[in-house]
């Protein structure tokens, strides 16, 4: 099997794991979740301001007039330039966010297919390893988040980390450091997982007296941070002012045992239920997996097989710890003593380092029972059930999808305003409930004018500021308070009040003297102008 061949198998399973989307991307969104909202704005304005103005590209126009506000959450970089094309072929957020699902899907299932195919020498057995490791319970309940659906560069770093680590090659440690430098450029969160993985290789490395091999993977990985540093820089700026997630915020979205026991796929989602605690929680690998990884981790014969059999025991076993939080003390010595462990808040996450050990080793497993069937049809029947099978096992479509009709016009009355603009949309919602901003945010697409609105992984201290008064709009206290932020333009979103309440909205804005009516539309929408 070729290459494009695996892409185009990953790319079919993609679709099919994410159906409907496929069948109308520029429709059909996950606009459902605020964070899908906020990644397709955070694609768009990548795609938007990175060939205009990079030098300002962590400057986006959420939560004005706070610099950096793309370092408040992943910087999405690589999947943004890959979903480029489409936002500027379209100008559709949403385009843009399910292109870039499906390819990051993609890419993740041929990496570790990659992978598995030089470590077994299968392409059949390694495109088991491939839907494992892209399409599981893990990351199929975090489709809103697109740094989860590019992992692509987990597998990729550990089979170039271990090859490295092996045998001196510059063409390796070159991809190795380009592998680190778009992680970087991809999530912190994956930056994290990836330095576990090489601090993994080079551990080993060390224990076999592998010295130089130790050091071409530390070097290569250093190389790998160099290059991505303009990405790193306003991270470690934005650390700098003090910001941390304390151990009681991590605990909230950490992992539990019985979570590797639970699966939401139609096939498991009846007698795994039971295990259930928290949605952050869902790591069950499959029956079909779970067997092949043990068959592959018991007959998996060599020196270099020995070698990768201890590196994935060791790294689902790491996961599984780390992906716990605070329940066992080894995270909490660690957030004591890794700094850039305190930036991160779901420690769950890690438990994708076990999931990917599984796929890995499955793919051994399959393979050894492969070199045990000399026809080749009967072989290419067991991979096909093999893959239908974990398939099966993993499918939960068709997934919830809400139509999308594209940013409503109005918002075009902001983006062509003459002069200087800092819009306020309203209801402004209070700390405890900022996620129902992902429409604002989303909406801020069609004019890249500063919001004082946001939502994103951190919240900032001016926001907290403001909402107090303007949840109260359009009472005095909120209407004195757009002078002290110098807001010229107000959003008001009258389908979002009670029905009840709006009739006193409505005599409120007609006996208020302070804003002038630019435009309406009949969705509920009405932008002001401050006088």
């Amino acid at each position: 099997m070729s290459r494009r061949a695996a892409f185009v198998v990953f790319l079919v399973l993609a679709a099919f794991h994410t159906w409907p989307l496929a069948s109308a991307p520029w429709r059909l969104s996950l606009n459902h979740n605020a964070d899908a909202e906020l990644n397709a704005w955070m694609l768009s304005w990548i795609a938007h301001t990175l060939p205009r103005d990079p030098v300002h590209l962590f400057d986006g126009n959420i939560f004005a007039p706070e610099p950096h506000t793309l370092a408040y959450t992943d910087p999405l970089i690589v999947p943004a330039v890959a979903a480029a094309p489409a936002w500027w072929l379209t100008g559709s957020p949403v385009l843009a966010f399910n292109v870039s699902l499906l390819i990051g899907l993609a890419l993740t299932g041929w990496a570790a297919w990659l992978c598995a195919w030089r470590w077994t020498g299968s392409a059949g057995a390694a495109l088991v390893a491939g839907s494992l490791a892209a399409f599981n319970p893990h990351l199929l309940t975090r489709l809103p988040h697109t740094a989860a659906s590019w992992m692509w560069t987990m597998p990729l770093s550990l089979y170039l980390a271990d090859r490295l680590a092996a045998t001196s090659s510059r063409r390796t440690a070159i991809g190795l450091a380009l592998t680190i430098a778009a992680t970087i450029a991809t999530s912190i969160y994956t930056l994290a997982f990836v330095g576990t993985l090489c601090g993994l290789v080079v551990a080993i490395a060390i224990v076999q007296r592998q010295w130089r091999g130790a050091l071409r993977v530390i070097a290569a990985s250093a190389a790998g941070l160099a290059m991505a540093a303009p990405v790193l820089v306003p991270y470690v700026q934005f650390a700098r002012t003090g910001v941390s997630r304390p151990l009681e915020s991590v605990a909230q979205f950490s992992a539990t045992l019985a979570g590797y026991l639970h699966s939401p796929s139609l096939v498991h989602a009846g007698w795994s239920a039971a295990f259930f605690d928290r949605d952050v929680s869902v790591f069950f690998a499959g029956v079909t997996a779970i067997a092949l990884a043990l068959v592959g981790l018991a007959c998996w014969r060599g020196e270099a097989h020995g070698r990768r059999r201890w590196l994935l025991v060791i790294a689902a076993v790491t996961g599984v710890v780390l992906s716990l939080g605070p329940t066992t003390p080894v995270y909490g010595v660690l957030y004591d003593w890794i700094l850039p462990l305190r930036g991160l808040r779901a420690a769950a996450r890690f438990g994708y380092l076990y999931l990917l050990a599984v796929a890995l080793a499955a793919s051994c497993g399959l393979a050894w029972l492969l070199d045990r069937v000399r026809s080749p049809r009967r072989r290419a029947a067991i991979v096909a059930a093999a893959l239908a099978l974990v398939t099966i096992e993993a499918w939960s479509a068709p997934i919830l999808t809400r139509p999308f009709d594209g940013v409503p016009p109005i918002y075009r009355h902001v983006r062509d305003a003459p002069g200087r603009v800092l819009l306020v949309e309203v209801p402004f919602w209070p700390p405890e409930a900022f996620f129902e901003n992902g429409e604002y945010v989303i909406n801020a697409t069609a004019h890249w004018r500063p919001l004082a609105n946001g939502y994103s992984g951190f919240l900032p201290q001016s926001y907290r500021d403001r909402a107090p008064f303007y949840w109260y709009f359009p009472e005095a206290r909120a209407l004195d308070r757009l002078a002290v932020d110098g807001v010229t333009h107000v959003m008001i979103h009258i389908e979002r009040w009670p029905p009840h309440e709006r009739p006193a909205l409505e005599r409120a804005l007609r006996e208020q003297t302070r804003l002038s009516l630019v435009a309406t539309d009949t969705q509920g929408h009405r932008l002001y102008r401050v006088n």
